[in-house]
């Protein structure tokens, strides 16, 4: 496998993008990240060997351009919210299939041989929730790349670091109400660091030994929702009592909360996390140690940093 030089990050300015971005450019290597809207990229500006393109990743003719010249594709974009559908919703199609075969085809026409996919810890055919089942199919259609694209998936639990959009949403909830009624308060989470997501992303697409695997990404611990929650309450210093929701009320409640207008919960969400978000083995490749969340957590959502509790009702794009 050549050396990669050249990346095309799709879905580069979002949160988990920025510190892939960053990771490869901190590596020396030449970043492309396209996006709709130049302003939506305007910190990565900085970055001196990143560069910013304005395209649509879903037309195939952009996708194409953006393709010459480039060894290697990393793919991050995907939504936690959908219209309903049978197996999926078209919102979940679109970002979570359609891309990824897009991804493929374009990469196949221009001679890249190389992608890394960035999927989700519980991706199952038969998963319980939409959100699942179309990440499965999405890992199906970059599979269907080789033997011309040579892949990698990586499945992450829930990715926390400054700026993400689950311990700063429980933030911004619990300094805001008196009680946490909280649905899924029994499921399990092993919450992996951003930066180490990153790091994996960025090994990967150097080892020869990476391609034609999957990996899963979580952190060195297992929690509980409500543990999380009430670890979050800790350092906020608005620690509310934890109201447990079964199931039947959980999904009313999230019913209400789609209706807003800016989404924090909804019943797919409710359906995912009937599958435990934890790894079946190691928490990471190659004998990584992962970042303890007391060891990050703390530096971003404590008592002294106000600005994080905002950060949750920011429009979050993957």
């Amino acid at each position: 496998m050549s050396p990669v030089q050249t990346v095309l990050v799709v879905g580069g300015s979002g949160f988990v993008g920025t510190a892939v971005a960053s990771r490869l450019v901190q590596q020396g290597l030449r970043v492309i990240v396209p996006t709709r809207r130049l302003d939506r990229a305007r910190h990565l500006l900085t970055l001196p060997t990143a560069e910013v393109v304005e395209a649509d990743v879903f037309d195939p003719a952009a996708l194409t351009r953006l393709m010459q010249g480039v060894d290697a594709v990393v793919s991050l974009v995907g939504v936690l919210h959908s219209r309903s559908g049978v197996p999926y919703g078209p919102d979940f199609a679109r970002a979570h299939v359609e891309l990824p075969t897009r991804l493929v085809a374009a990469a196949r026409e221009a001679g890249v041989g190389r992608i890394v996919h960035v999927s989700a810890l519980g991706a199952r055919a038969d998963g319980p929730s939409e959100y699942q089942r179309s990440k499965a199919a999405g890992e199906a259609a970059i599979r269907a790349g080789s033997p011309e694209v040579a892949w990698t998936i990586l499945r992450p639990s829930v990715i926390f670091g400054p700026g993400d959009s689950f311990l700063n949403l429980f933030a911004s909830l619990l300094r805001r109400f008196p009680v946490m009624p909280l649905g899924g308060a029994t499921a399990r989470f092993q919450p992996v660091y951003v930066e180490d997501v990153a790091a994996v992303v960025a090994e990967s697409l150097q080892r020869v030994d990476a391609c034609g695997q999957t990996f899963e990404l979580a952190g060195p611990q297992e929690y509980t929702l409500r543990e999380l929650v009430e670890y979050v309450g800790d350092l906020t210093g608005f620690r509310r009592p934890v109201l447990p929701l079964p199931e039947g009320l959980a999904m009313l409640q999230a019913g209400f909360l789609e209706m807003l207008p800016m989404k924090l919960m909804s019943r797919d969400n409710v359906l995912s996390m009937r599958a435990p978000n934890v790894a079946e083995g190691p928490p990471q490749p190659w004998g990584r140690e992962p970042t303890p969340l007391e060891a990050v957590a703390p530096a971003y959502l404590g008592k002294a940093n106000k600005r994080s509790r905002y950060a949750a009702f920011q429009v979050h794009r993957p």
